[in-house]
């Protein structure tokens, strides 16, 4: 039977299960007792076993059937819950998660076994609660306690030292490129990185160790793969062999050392003679490396290889994910839609009738053919927005998952913490809601992470020990505004102030004079967070920098507000759309432009009289504000005029907090247009967001007015 045909059905049926699954497992830790909840989790662990088994992704289904008993002991009252077993039961939600992944972009589970997790929730079966950790724990340690003997016999200082490095999976191409660097006389190195238990940043770490172990030689093998290293596969420690022909083996434990957030280095000389037996020899040690890296992939075949798979090109190459193709739809939306396209040919079919009477050279009346065209108007209008509504999805879909993560970090860096958010119902464009997750996940990081401070810290400071986060949504005009913030200790602007002048942005005498925005927003400057010795700071810098770029990559922006000791508020301010907007056509020349509706506040005409300096530039006084003067014909490299006129067109426009008037030429009108990309040619041209194709054939290009701003 060929089952690939319900892949994509399968795919998103599974990441509901998980999340229902993610969603009941934090209701079941807090109230323990609750029937409908446990009765909830079984029926979505047996839906989930019984779609892997029809996929045939038996893996998949092993592990699914043996949580669905675990649950299913629970249901009879024959097992206890406990914070344990909430933690194992995650565990298995994040392993089923990376058998997703797997077949998302390989169509198939993967070799992963997951034994470990597969012993302890039998490890529940067989002796309840009670016993349950212990067996747990002796499966975790077994391995390492039998390979005891054989690194102690090595002889090397180092327990974790060459033998350590004999579990590695490499294969013959790896082993082939140790050996020609050990014959042409560099020397090998092993290594094994121990990360931070508290890191959140895994992949950039790894990354930076990686660029620090170049400056000595080159990296031959990878464990787990590049690939594998970049998604953050791996637990809290990675391998690689290198060749150097630095016998220094103290400094590049040092530069690697160095790298924050590097817990421990275990490095040692090796060979490939070492490599050349199977793997199958040190048995014991494979679900200890399988674990740290879900679904590995073998080695690729050489390092340029595996530079080349980490470019966002052939990442999406070798992938090929089937994701996000799909919208569930209300039957009611697809009514209203089948209903206006039988309308449309209705008009179609009437004015197809007026033609044919013209060509045929009978009468016809031409008020009937102008009700018609503004029948049809409506008509396309009503559509359009009908469309519109089938493409947007509730935003709950990418936030339901943040509760987990909060509930996850609150553990690991041991400060009580709860996530509020309201408004998950606020609707958004699908493709806005797949690419908003990422942003919005850095943001509620670096709030758990940097912005809520430890319980003893925030007691002193005379607030709750529990910190607060929160996320809420609503939608504002054509925007859609989601607001992520806490209660925690504010950013230090005095600090990231004196980040910035160590670091040569600003000088001091510069540093004087600017305000608190200003300051802040030295943190979403790309290079701002590679120092070390704050950080904090750094940590901000890395998180909002992502977030800056992925949010302006959908037309949108971010504000930051911050009160020291009182906490932070991001504001994300996203378009509900992308592809279709209300926009005001204005003139400059004889070009004509469109600025979004969304963006103007008010259109004034203004005196030249009325124009001050401040600080050497125009601006006007409006009604208490002082608004700077854009002048777009010559930010577009327009023709000087002959003779300024007396009076100006200026439309205001707003971004958040900040104004800006725009002086145009001639004002054309509202018009709904669509917005067709310019492509690559022209991308690196931020103050234009796109074009659109006018009536008359004409191309009117789109003002940003964010850039602008």
């Amino acid at each position: 039977m060929d089952v690939s045909q319900y892949l994509d059905i399968f795919i998103d049926e599974t990441s509901e299960h998980i999340q229902a699954l993610s969603d009941n497992i934090m209701v079941l830790e807090n109230e323990p007792e609750n029937k409908d909840t446990i009765n909830e989790i079984f029926r979505a662990a047996h839906s989930l076993k019984g779609m892997a088994g029809t996929m045939g992704f038996k893996r998949m289904q092993h592990l699914t059937h043996d949580m669905e008993n675990v649950f299913s002991e629970v249901r009879n009252d024959n097992i206890k819950v406990n914070s344990e077993m909430i933690d194992l039961l995650f565990n298995c939600l994040d392993a089923i998660e990376a058998y997703l992944e797997t077949v998302k972009s390989t169509s198939d589970e993967g070799t992963e076994d997951n034994e470990v997790l597969i012993k302890k929730l039998n490890a529940y079966l067989d002796g309840g609660n009670d016993e349950a950790p212990a067996q747990a724990e002796e499966a975790k340690e077994e391995a390492p306690k039998e390979e005891a003997p054989a690194e102690a016999s090595s002889g090397s200082e180092d327990p974790n030292g060459k033998d350590h490095f004999k579990v590695l999976k490499i294969d013959e191409n790896d082993i082939s490129k140790i050996r020609e660097a050990q014959e042409s006389g560099l020397i090998i190195y092993g290594m094994t990185v121990h990360i931070q238990k508290e890191c959140l940043l895994k992949a950039a770490r790894a990354f930076l160790v990686f660029k620090a172990l170049e400056d000595f030689g080159e990296i031959l093998h990878y464990d787990p793969a590049s690939q594998d290293i970049e998604d953050e596969k791996f637990d809290l420690a990675f391998s690689c062999i290198m060749s150097s022909n630095s016998s220094d083996v103290e400094a590049i434990k040092a530069a690697v050392s160095a790298v924050s957030e590097v817990e421990a280095v275990d490095l040692d000389k090796v060979t490939a003679e070492m490599y050349e037996k199977p793997v199958e020899e040190a048995p014991k040690e494979e679900p200890k490396v399988e674990e740290k890296a879900p679904a590995v992939a073998s080695a690729k075949p050489t390092a340029k290889a595996d530079a080349k798979a980490t470019t966002p090109a052939a990442k999406k190459a070798a992938n090929k994910p089937v994701t996000a193709r799909t919208v569930r739809v209300d039957i009611e939306k697809l009514d209203a839609l089948m209903n206006q396209v039988s309308e449309l040919i209705i008009a179609k079919n009437s004015i197809v009738s007026i033609s044919a009477s013209e060509a045929s050279g009978a009468d016809y009346d031409s008020q009937s053919l102008q009700e018609q065209i503004e029948y049809l108007e409506r008509i396309t209008t009503n559509l359009h927005e009908s469309v519109m509504k089938v493409r947007m999805v509730p935003i709950e879909s990418t936030v339901n998952k943040f509760p987990r993560m909060i509930r996850d970090l609150s553990r690991k860096l041991n400060k009580p913490m709860e996530l509020v958010m309201t408004g998950e119902e606020t609707e958004l464009d699908r493709t806005v809601v797949d690419q908003i997750g990422d942003p919005l996940q850095h943001l509620l990081r670096n709030s758990a992470d940097h912005g809520i401070e430890s319980p003893e810290v925030r007691k002193a400071a005379g607030k709750p020990e529990e910190g607060s986060i929160f996320l809420n949504a609503f939608q504002e005009g054509n925007n859609v505004i989601i607001q992520v913030g806490d209660d925690g200790g504010g950013i230090d602007t005095e600090r990231v102030l004196q980040k910035a002048i160590e670091r040569g942005i600003v000088s001091e005498e510069e540093a004087e004079t600017l305000s608190q925005k200003e300051i802040i927003d030295f943190l979403f400057m790309p290079s701002f967070s590679m120092a070390k010795q704050i950080t904090d700071i750094s940590g901000r810098g890395v998180g909002l920098d992502v977030v800056k770029s992925n949010i302006e990559a959908l037309g949108g922006d971010v504000e930051v507000k911050s009160t020291l000791g009182q906490g932070s508020t991001f504001t994300v301010r996203l378009p509900l759309t992308l592809a279709i907007i209300q926009a005001l056509m204005v003139e400059i020349r004889d070009e004509k432009y469109a600025i979004a509706l969304g963006s103007i506040m008010n259109i004034e005409d203004i005196s030249i009289n009325d124009i001050k300096y401040v600080e050497a530039k125009e601006v006007i006084h409006l009604r208490g504000l002082v608004i700077p003067i854009i002048r777009l014909d010559q930010l577009l490299d327009c023709e000087p005029r002959e003779e300024e006129p007396e009076n100006l067109t200026v439309v205001v426009v707003k971004k958040g907090d900040s104004y800006a008037g725009l002086v145009v030429d001639n004002l054309m009108g509202q018009q709904e247009i669509v917005i067709k990309s310019l492509g690559k040619v022209i991308e690196n041209n931020k103050l234009i967001s796109g074009a659109t194709i006018l009536g008359d054939g004409e191309v009117a290009l789109i003002i940003d007015v964010n850039t602008l701003i």
